[in-house]
């Protein structure tokens, strides 16, 4: 595959498959710009042309020279024609601001596939400027807002695509400059309510222990997750691990491939993990399938626990889910009698609006069983992007500064003060979701957004769509002219991930260096630097010689990177914590003694209904998410080739009982609606779907799935719950 694919580059390049190689190739050792496994890989590239003609896997911690379809062949998006080359300035014409392209005006779908941003509808409504002129206007309109209006008037949203440099940087810039706590990015619409719990229950937010040790687990649970599809190098060594005897616990209401590998398939209702995991625990406490030696000395909570989850009886629990009760006990038995288990977990359990609630039973799960600080055990909620771990690390969240400290505690805000030499805000920022709410309210009104596109990631896209018109100045940097741009009034080129130099931390907590493989096309610059310029023409300056010493600084006012530096990292990078880089890989496996809040506090869970519930006008069940071949809003796998060929169009799948009670067949057009909006695509008629549920992948903006998901949130995470809302569908025959 990868001689053919080579081939076929040369014959786009040269118009003949007979080419020769490039002259000039050179390789280049870095990582996967994707999913939070983290693949170590090298890039073939060729320096004439700056292009890179193909990858391959390395020999790294997290893939074992594995790479899934994106690390193989999604890499071409680098060198898209559409990358942005200027920057960009607003025509005084083109105000009001609003949606320009045909998509962002309307959401519906109904077009051909490979909807990309149209250039076209775009470029009139701005003028190409130069690096001055752009930065000096973004930080001076930045600038007058604060000063007018105080510093809870702007906020900042960074990416969980960029490096740990470019995370600590924003924050820094935001907190110091800006003179509020109002940032965050997109672990706020992913992991943030697991984060939360593990916080409360064992003080630290990263997983107790790393992918491929499930090879040493007797039994893993796998819920509320798709790792074939949105981990797949991962789902690779858990398959591994299911073949040489573990036995893997796969819950979802949309049955994985993964499934096909378990010793047990739980099928549930959506929304009911809690009373799940609660009857589990009443089979476990019932018949002693606990540790209580583990409970006594590292626990506490275990009464209040067990007083609850004592109303929990299997056949309740049977009415609740929609499962046997007999199959209830078997999981219960199945995982409170293995000497080792480990728990993975993904969105289907975080992206609810009670998501703390549904992490909270699974840390009480592995808690009452002492499955925490040993090989084969452990807590590993799988991170989507491939540095969100890093940024939540390094403080791009509205609570913490780096590190976790808490913003709310005057001592780490004392700390913070003279690290940085400026007076901080006390106040607890607001997060992502509270932040659009803000700008359509008026009191947030001018943003910088750096690699965030929450035109499309952000529930009810017709309210982001009146948020985003309403701010004052909105200042976007990215690699493309993303649907999100089209709202700014200053638009700055910036670097991909193939450009640059930097630290990356993935699911594993394993920190990595990603390195540059291509240069920047015309004048787009690296975004560290562009956040120093804005800094520095707000008034104060940071000013680093490369981002080697961003990354120092950083580490330095941390204990978990605090021994870490590029040259300890290598070529392979390291686990953290890590004592002695020297003569250590790291800790693969944590709190093996105690946990970071001593004990570990179990949180009970009271079943709780989702924010909305089907009703005869929308009678199914939203269920959002990513497929295979993309990634999130499709701003760089619907750029690449190869990834956008296999999987061109948005669909809705449909269960086969369902689709015949709507008439519907497979290929059919259909009309999606829920409480706050419609569009329209096709139907896949697919049993995979849970009857009563539809499925709809959230990467095409030609029929995006944000039209349709509630913005209710989760009250501790703050997390809207993408995987549970009540639409209806209409039938619309063979052409939309």
């Amino acid at each position: 595959m990868k001689a053919f694919f080579l081939n076929d580059i040369k014959a786009q390049d040269s118009g003949s498959a007979t080419a020769v190689r490039p002259a000039k190739v050179k390789e280049v050792d870095s990582l996967c710009p994707y999913c939070g496994v983290g693949c170590a890989l090298t890039f073939v590239v060729d320096e004439d042309k700056n292009r890179i003609l193909y990858t391959r896997g390395r020999d790294g911690a997290p893939n074992a020279e594995r790479l899934c379809v994106k690390g193989r062949y999604g890499f071409d998006y680098a060198m898209h024609e559409q990358r942005l080359t200027q920057p960009l300035i607003r025509k005084a014409g083109s105000y009001p601001k609003g949606p320009l392209s045909s998509a962002a005006k309307d959401s519906t779908g109904a077009r051909k596939p490979g909807g990309r941003v149209d250039y076209n509808e775009l470029m009139p409504h701005f003028r190409e400027a130069g690096w001055d002129e752009a930065l000096d206007l973004a930080a001076s309109r930045l600038k007058q807002i604060r000063d007018t209006h105080g510093g809870g008037a702007l906020a900042g949203f960074g990416s969980a695509k960029g490096s740990n440099e470019e995370a600590y940087l924003f924050q820094k810039l935001v907190r110091v400059v800006f003179g509020t706590n109002n940032v965050d990015h997109c672990t706020r619409l992913c992991h943030a309510s697991s984060v939360a719990a593990l916080l409360e229950g064992i003080g630290s937010g990263a997983v107790t222990n790393v992918v491929r040790d499930i090879e040493n687990a007797e039994v893993a649970i796998v819920t509320g997750c798709n790792p074939t599809e949105n981990h797949p190098v991962a789902a690779t060594f858990m398959k591994d691990a299911a073949t040489k005897g573990t036995k893997l616990i796969v819950i979802n209401p949309r049955r994985p491939q993964i499934a096909d590998f378990a010793e047990m398939y739980l099928r549930p209702k959506p929304g009911s993990d809690v009373a799940l995991y609660n009857g589990m625990m009443h089979v476990m406490i019932t018949e002693n399938l606990i540790d209580r030696d583990f409970i006594a000395k590292r626990v506490e909570g275990f009464d209040a626990l067990k007083k609850v989850v004592a109303e929990y009886t299997p056949d309740q629990v049977a009415k609740l889910t929609g499962l046997s009760a007999a199959d209830i006990i078997r999981a219960g038995r199945l995982f409170g009698s293995a000497k080792a288990a480990m728990i993975f977990w993904g969105m289907g359990i975080s992206q609810q609006t009670f998501g703390t609630d549904n992490a909270r039973c699974l840390i009480a799960l592995a808690m009452i069983t002492g499955n925490v600080g040993r090989p084969g055990t452990g807590l590993h909620p799988l991170r989507g992007q491939n540095n969100v771990q890093g940024a939540s690390d390094s403080g791009l969240i509205p609570m913490v500064y780096p590190d976790y400290q808490s913003v709310k505690d005057p001592r780490i805000q004392e700390k913070f003060e003279k690290y940085w030499g400026v007076k901080l805000s006390p106040q607890v920022g607001l997060t992502v979701t509270e932040i659009m709410h803000a700008a359509l309210k008026g009191s947030v009104k001018g943003m910088y957004m750096m690699g965030e596109n929450p035109f499309l990631s952000d529930p009810d896209i017709n309210k982001v769509r009146k948020a985003l018109s309403a701010l004052e100045f909105l200042v976007v940097q990215d690699i493309f002219f993303t649907e999100t741009a089209e709202f700014a009034d200053v638009i700055l080129p910036a670097s991909s991930f193939m450009e640059k130099t930097g630290t990356y931390t993935n699911t594993d907590r394993r920190v990595q260096i990603g390195r540059p493989a291509l240069q920047p096309p015309g004048e787009a610059r690296q975004d560290w630097e562009l956040i120093c310029e804005i800094s520095n023409r707000m008034g104060f300056q940071m000013k680093y010689d490369s981002v080697e010493q961003v990354f120092d600084e950083f580490a330095a006012c941390t204990n978990e990177y605090k021994t870490l530096n590029y040259q300890n990292l290598g070529a392979f990078g390291k686990w953290y914590p890590c004592a002695d880089p020297k003569t250590s890989q790291g800790e693969k496996i944590v709190f093996g003694d105690t946990f970071p809040s001593g004990k570990a506090k179990l949180v009970p869970a009271q079943v709780t209904e989702p924010d909305e519930l089907p009703s005869n006008e929308y009678p199914y069940v939203l269920n959002t998410g990513r497929v295979l071949e993309h990634w999130h809003t499709g701003s760089m796998t619907r750029r690449s080739r190869a990834l956008d060929t296999i999987e061109p169009e948005a669909f809705v799948e449909v269960h086969p009982l369902d689709a015949k009670v709507l008439g519907l067949s497979e290929g059919d057009w259909v009309k999606v609606k829920s409480r706050r909006g419609e569009i329209t695509l096709k139907v896949r008629v697919h049993d995979r779907t849970n009857q009563g549920s539809v499925f709809i992948p959230m990467h095409f903006r030609e029929a995006a799935a944000n039209v349709l998901t509630n913005p209710a949130i989760d009250p501790i995470g703050k997390i809207p719950g993408f995987k549970f809302c009540a639409v209806g569908l209409t039938r619309l025959g063979s052409r939309p």
